[in-house]
């Protein structure tokens, strides 16, 4: 198997599939550094595993509280999915109350803890041999970036109304020539930083452990893998953090 070979190309129809989507969606332009591609879907294939999987477990997390006889809220004396679920929400949870206090930790928890589980197993699939991480491309990251840019703007709207476009033109009305520009600019690099960022931390660390996994397979690499387990849980709470940031100035920004 390749370093760019996945499992997925066992599946019957799967070269054939992406031969098609390539005239279609293959990028044959180029400018600067983006030069002519040959279009993928390992990636996309990857995302849907990790979004089946996610989705696998929400059913078995809502079959189990709904077996408890205390209606889940006692955790299991044996450690289980519930659990690490429950783990990680609290984890998420508390990292969010810090930028936008508990009440809307808990409100926007199940916006902030899907985008954290998602990235999460994206990064953590690239530790496992013959699978790509969705979260080395750009087209998932920009994807989820700009998912969190038009959620925190549509829940700024929703908090103030139009009042909210004011944010972008200064204290001052005469201000309002310098500042607009100035707000539009941050605002759009934040869907690019967190883009890049990601795509970075992820590619480097998979290329990293693949390369110590061809040249010695056996207990060399384990060094590796842990810190990519690191590098996967680090990037998934920098991500969720500074999405947390920018919804939580988004609904708040009248209290400064």
């Amino acid at each position: 198997m390749g370093p760019h070979s996945t499992w997925f190309e066992l599946f019957p129809g799967y070269q054939s599939l992406q031969d098609n989507l390539q005239i279609y969606l293959g990028r044959r332009w180029t400018w600067q550094v983006f030069a002519a591609t040959h279009f993928e879907i390992s990636h996309i294939m990857g995302g849907l595993l990790v979004f089946l999987l996610l989705a696998f477990f929400a059913v078995g997390y809502a079959a189990s509280v709904r077996k408890a006889p205390d209606a889940g809220a006692v955790p299991p004396p044996r450690f289980c999915l519930r659990n690490l679920l429950e783990l990680l929400g609290d984890m998420v949870c508390g990292l969010m109350e810090g930028p936008m206090g508990a009440k809307n930790a808990r409100r926007y928890l199940p916006v902030i803890g899907s985008l954290f589980l998602f990235i999460l197993f994206c990064n953590l699939l690239s530790l496992i041999p013959g699978f790509l991480p969705p979260t080395a491309t750009l087209k998932t990251n920009v994807a989820l970036a700009l998912l969190v840019f038009l959620l925190t703007h549509l829940f700024g709207l929703r908090a103030h109304g139009l009042k909210y476009l004011k944010h972008f033109m200064g204290p001052i009305w005469w201000l309002a020539p310098l500042m607009l520009p100035i707000e539009l600019i941050s605002h759009i690099a934040r869907p690019v930083s967190l883009s890049v960022r990601l795509l970075g931390n992820i590619t480097a660390d998979h290329k990293v452990a693949a390369v110590f996994f061809a040249l010695i397979p056996i207990l060399v690499p384990v060094p590796f893998l842990v810190m990519g387990v690191f590098v996967s849980v680090v990037q998934a709470v920098v991500f969720s953090l500074l999405s947390t940031v920018y919804i939580s100035t988004a609904i708040a920004h009248e209290e400064h």
